[in-house]
């Protein structure tokens, strides 16, 4: 019999019940060409649960699954027992492509079962389906005022880890007025890059027992996982062994360890949507005094943006195995590269990390010239490593620094900038006057100095 993954949230919140339509639902979608897994149909039971009125458990629903496990199929099998009974529905979707597969999929599945509604509109942005029995299901792209005063009973947020604060203020009544209303939520975890904050705030209020009517399920790991442990696979896949195969995720494992941890393994990073590294965080890793360092200096060279500053930090591994990270300088590309290849000579520095567009291939030479060794261009994959590696040293509290103003000045006011299409980044400043090339040689040095290997010291007997 082969594998398949764990059927069970690793977290969850769900209120009690004791009836729910979670298998009505079940068996409409039954009658299409698709059968309902086991962890959907549990999670369709939860979803739909009701009160000794008849009334929905959770008038609010979120769950998390990572990504092709057929998250989205649940919503479509709601949907479908809401126009069996003559619901009013808003799906709603990030993107407009979403939103249409999304009515196609749902289109798809009646036919198979062999419903023909009224009338279907497919046109992009203002697709929907109506039924005789008066239920009607419309597929929108959100908006910051998208649906304002249209009136529905069930509200679908699909692509969650997008649903803004703005968008949240246009959609929050659209249910108001129904006698029994629901919001469902659906989606991953936020990425670096994405732009939503209502999900995790709705995880973190439920999880800490502040929900009011509402419901929770996630498939996740706690903490970053070796990409290729298989129990992780299994742990955060329902659906690996059904539609998901060991093969497929293996072929997913493509050096961004943390994407990876985010999209496969369901893993929640806290990003500040404001600046990426806040300032309290920042300030509780000062050291008052410089603490005993070990196996020398590393440093990291950033060229700034537009070709205007260059930027010099150092890194340094402590004797109880934290980063300390200090900058050295930042100073305009027209002083030239001498005073970083002297300070670089004369400290001997182990390893030199450098990146940045305009003036790099300048500096190269002249480190040649000069013999200057140990110096290496990372590419754009080392890039997302160092910076990712970077936040999460913040949060294990695993780098100190003795509380440079200028440096705290950069790094407290950067955000993530999006570096290939997964889920990749870097930094961006968020004000023109800070240069964020100091926070970004900062990275470049603390990543040199964390992959470093360990110097044995030569042991002579006699």
């Amino acid at each position: 019999m082969n594998r398949v993954g764990n059927q069970i949230p690793t977290q969850s919140v769900i209120l009690p019940y004791e009836k729910s339509y979670g298998d009505e639902a079940v068996q409409l979608y039954n009658l299409s060409d698709n059968v309902c897994q086991e962890w959907q149909a549990l999670m369709l039971n939860d979803i739909m649960a009701i009160n000794d009125d008849g009334l929905w458990t959770h008038t609010k629903f979120g769950y998390s699954v990572p990504r092709r496990n057929g998250k989205t199929e649940i919503l479509t099998q709601r949907e479908i027992w809401g126009l069996f009974n003559g619901e009013h529905i808003l799906h709603t979707a990030h993107l407009t492509d979403t939103a249409h597969i999304a009515w196609e999929r749902l289109k798809n599945r009646l036919d198979e079962i062999g419903v023909r509604p009224v009338s279907t509109y497919k046109a992009y942005g203002k697709e929907h389906i109506r039924m005789k029995n008066g239920a009607v299901i419309d597929f929108r792209t959100r908006t910051s005022s998208g649906a304002l005063g249209s009136g529905y009973d069930l509200l679908v947020i699909d692509e969650a880890q997008e649903y803004t604060n703005a968008q949240q203020t246009a959609l929050n009544y659209v249910v108001s007025s129904s006698k029994n209303p629901q919001t469902i939520m659906c989606g991953t975890p936020p990425t670096a890059v994405s732009s939503g904050n209502v999900f995790r705030d709705f995880r973190d209020k439920t999880l800490q027992g502040e929900g009011f009517n509402s419901g929770w399920a996630e498939w996740s790991v706690d903490h970053k996982t070796n990409v290729k442990d298989k129990e992780a696979w299994y742990l955060t896949s329902p659906s690996l062994g059904t539609i998901l195969t060991e093969r497929t995720v293996q072929d997913e494992i493509n050096g961004d360890d943390t994407d990876f941890n985010i999209q496969r393994l369901g893993l929640w990073i806290r990003y500040n949507q404001q600046s990426a590294i806040s300032a309290p965080d920042w300030d509780e890793l000062m050291v008052k005094k410089l603490p005993d360092f070990k196996n020398g200096i590393f440093a990291g060279v950033k060229f700034g943006k537009d070709g205007v500053n260059t930027c010099l930090s150092i890194a340094l591994k402590t004797k109880d195995d934290k980063i300390f990270v200090e900058s050295i300088d930042c100073r305009n590309q027209r002083e030239g590269n001498s005073w970083i290849i002297n300070f670089l000579l004369k400290c001997k520095a182990r390893a030199i990390l450098i990146d940045g567009a305009s003036g790099v291939e300048t500096f190269l030479k002249e480190c040649k010239d000069q013999k200057l060794k140990k110096v290496t261009k990372v590419s754009y994959k080392e890039v997302i490593q160092a910076s990712s590696d970077f936040e999460t040293a913040i949060a294990n509290k695993t780098i100190c620094h003795k509380g440079q103003p200028a440096l705290r000045q950069s790094v407290t006011n950067c955000q993530h900038r999006a570096i290939g299409s997964g889920g990749g980044y870097g930094y961006k400043t968020l004000d023109d006057n800070i240069e964020v090339a100091l926070a970004e040689s900062c990275v470049l040095a603390a990543h040199a100095c964390a992959n470093a290997k360990e110097v044995k010291r030569q042991r002579v007997s006699f």
